[in-house]
């Protein structure tokens, strides 16, 4: 399927299902929403008791019949019923009143690339179960380069890479498409994970909780910078007591830690790299890649990038929401004419 602007122009929402935040725009008003993906659920009842920032600040916090879950994995909706209902809680009544008052309601979404028919026919199910009569399905790496203020409709190279939570993608634009890209199982939950290994297995150390970004609150600042401090006081509980302990960490053993999943990204940026025609490689070596995503502020990932591959490393101003913007940029008609990169359905 092929996406025109002038058929996303007829929309009216824009919708970023992500792992970690579910983002709305509506035409008009902006972004409206920007909360964790996350629900609580009463088990016995199966009523919602909390949706987005306090579900997310019980999980780990809660007795056995209510269950903290999270309706979105990878980009990808896992779970239509749930999804549908913490939409409907995080619009609320007064706007969701409005949309449905709106005549042949469109929307738009992101979709990660190369995702699958069952996948994206996931995300339209979602979105009519909220009142929408059609959905138009956009690339999250075009929407993302177009959130950042990259030229994608020009006949030059430019590299965007979406750091999502449990997904990076990487791709070259060219003339409003995709040349090449590659999606890597690989994001800001594997490099938390790596993090929360290393303190248990060298400190005999478990963080408060596992919800909350463990690189984040361990390391703050610029602890994972090359140039940060040599060690970082981290508080946690002791594995084998179970009370209460604090640690001195030495960052470069923690930047070792996470070498790993970060492995994995270089390589998909080499790959996406050979196979990209010489004359856009050209064209990359001075502008460089643009990260984008939630993940894309992990202390210190910009510089180890730039160290890695050589080429200059931006991030964007608003790294976060990037993709729900170039949505919302497109609904209002803020870009120059294109056709945008097809997706599978």
């Amino acid at each position: 399927m092929t996406v025109s602007l002038d058929q996303l122009r007829r929309c009216q929402v824009a919708v970023d299902l992500g792992a970690a935040r579910t983002r709305v725009f509506v035409k008009g008003m902006g972004l409206v929403v920007d909360e964790p993906s996350v629900v609580a659920v009463n088990s016995r009842t199966d009523a919602l008791i909390a949706v987005g920032t306090f579900a997310e600040q019980m999980t780990g916090r809660t007795p056995g019949y209510i269950r903290v879950a999270r309706p979105v994995s990878g980009g990808t909706v896992v779970d239509i019923d749930l999804a549908r209902r913490m939409l409907a809680h995080l619009l609320g009544d007064k706007l969701r009143r409005r949309l449905r008052r709106t005549p042949m309601l469109r929307a738009a979404a992101c979709t990660p690339h190369e995702s699958d028919p069952l996948a994206q026919r996931a995300t339209v199910e979602t979105l009519i179960g909220l009142g929408a009569r059609r959905v138009e399905l956009v690339d999250t790496l075009i929407a993302a380069a177009v959130g950042c203020g990259l030229p994608v409709e020009q006949p030059t190279a430019t590299m965007i890479m979406v750091c999502g939570a449990a997904t990076t993608q990487i791709a070259v634009l060219s003339l409003g498409s995709i040349v090449t890209a590659e999606r890597i199982p690989v994001g800001g939950e594997a490099i938390d994970r790596a993090v929360v290994q290393h303190l248990r297995q060298h400190h005999e150390l478990l963080l408060p909780s596992q919800s909350v970004r463990p690189l984040q609150v361990a390391l703050s600042g610029n602890g994972l910078s090359l140039d940060g401090p040599e060690f970082t006081e981290i508080h946690g509980r002791d594995v084998a007591t179970g009370l209460a302990r604090s640690v001195r960490v030495d960052t470069a053993a923690v930047r070792e830690a996470i070498h790993t999943p970060l492995t994995a990204v270089l390589d998909g940026i080499g790959r996406v790299l050979r196979d990209c025609p010489p004359d856009l490689v050209a064209d990359l070596s001075d502008r460089g890649i643009m990260m984008v995503g939630g993940s894309a502020l992990l202390p210190g990932l910009e510089q180890m990038l730039r160290k890695a591959t050589g080429m200059p490393v931006h991030i964007a101003e608003r790294p976060d929401v990037c993709s729900v913007l170039g949505l919302g940029a497109m609904l209002e008609g803020k870009i120059a004419p294109m056709t945008l990169a097809p997706l599978n359905s």
